[in-house]
């Protein structure tokens, strides 16, 4: 059986002082003298005695832990957000709470309901592909927890975000391609459930009209991201009579599955059509086609940003809970990132 840990009441008696005095002189409370402080430090470092977590929680009606909600933590982009988010949190002596909506509403809703239940102070959330309502994330507000979202945000008002600007990626990604003669691009684009579709297409038609082309709709077609999906919007564009020549995918993972299904068609398109797409993964380097170009989206800044906002608003909760809300709208540069150096020859 494992010994009990040891508890104020026991360093107290031991020492013959109120549980009031030692609890004081752990934290270095100033109305406590040096050598009391010292002689209930020793005893309780003797004594490995370690202060209850919860307990502490419920006296500061915090429990020093935030929740991060993501699509896939097997996509490099929101693993690498991660990593940013946990290095920020940890800093401030902040635990995070990690869960996958693995893009879908029904998932994310109850992760959001645990997260809810298990009082965290804060949410980070990036939106399910497949989320259409979202009265959960009302539910928050109404139970006082402050939500940041970053990457994928929910077309809400009075939000706190952090987002890439896609709207001017795909702006410079089809300028990209336009300046190298290409006149017929097609676009396999994400869902209308998520904002970042909106605003690719949106990219994509104002550097169409500013080059004084006509904007074709049958050039831009959704999926839903889905290895399947992207199989069907790959066919339609080859399909399209206007014979496409260059196009621009949702993310590095669509690309990857519009080469796949090319080559088991037999379809030499490397050769034929030009690709642009997002994310800039590291690990398309590896392969022997890439990308002319990629929209890097930066996820570290993402999640790094993200994370400061909410430890931000948290900060303002515990001061005062009358201030002026204000929401925090940060958006980060895109840059266009022209082909991916191959990586150095390893030896078998």
């Amino acid at each position: 059986m494992l010994p009990k840990p040891t508890t104020l009441k026991e360093l107290a008696n031991l020492l013959g002082i109120s549980i009031s005095t030692v609890s004081r002189a752990l934290n270095d409370h100033p109305s406590i003298g040096s050598a009391t402080v010292q002689k209930v430090k020793k005893l309780a470092a003797d004594l490995h005695y370690e202060p209850n977590q919860t307990a502490v929680s419920f006296q500061k009606g915090k429990t020093f832990t935030i929740g991060v909600i993501l699509p896939e933590l097997s996509e490099a982009f929101f693993s690498s957000a991660i990593t940013a988010i946990e290095e920020a949190a940890y800093k401030q002596n902040y635990t995070v709470l990690l869960a996958q909506s693995h893009d879908d509403e029904l998932k994310e809703k109850q992760v959001v309901e645990k997260m809810r239940h298990h009082r965290v102070d804060g949410l980070l959330v990036s939106v399910a592909k497949t989320t259409s309502s979202f009265e959960h994330f009302d539910r928050l507000r109404q139970s006082n927890i402050p939500v940041v979202f970053f990457d994928r945000i929910p077309p809400l008002p009075n939000i706190h975000y952090v987002a890439c600007d896609l709207i001017k990626g795909t702006t410079e990604a089809v300028n990209y391609l336009l300046k190298k003669g290409h006149r017929t691009i097609g676009m396999i684009n994400g869902p209308a459930t998520l904002c970042a579709s909106s605003e690719r297409r949106e990219g994509y038609i104002k550097a169409m009209m500013k080059s004084k082309l006509k904007y074709d709709p049958s050039l831009v077609v959704e999926c839903d991201l889905s290895e399947k999906g992207t199989q069907s919007a790959l066919e339609l564009l080859l399909a399209n009579k206007r014979n496409v020549s260059a196009i621009v995918t949702f993310n590095d993972y669509i690309w990857i599955y519009a080469l796949h299904h090319a080559k088991c068609l037999q379809l030499d398109i490397c050769n034929t059509v030009e690709f642009v797409s997002y994310a800039n993964l590291p690990l398309v380097a590896y392969m022997d086609h890439t990308p002319s170009a990629s929209v890097e989206q930066f996820p570290l800044q993402q999640g790094q940003k993200a994370t400061e906002i909410l430890l931000d608003l948290l900060r303002q909760k515990s001061r005062s809970s009358d201030h002026q809300q204000a929401f925090y709208h940060v958006t980060i540069d895109s840059k266009l990132v022209e082909g991916q150096p191959k990586p150095a020859q390893i030896p078998c």
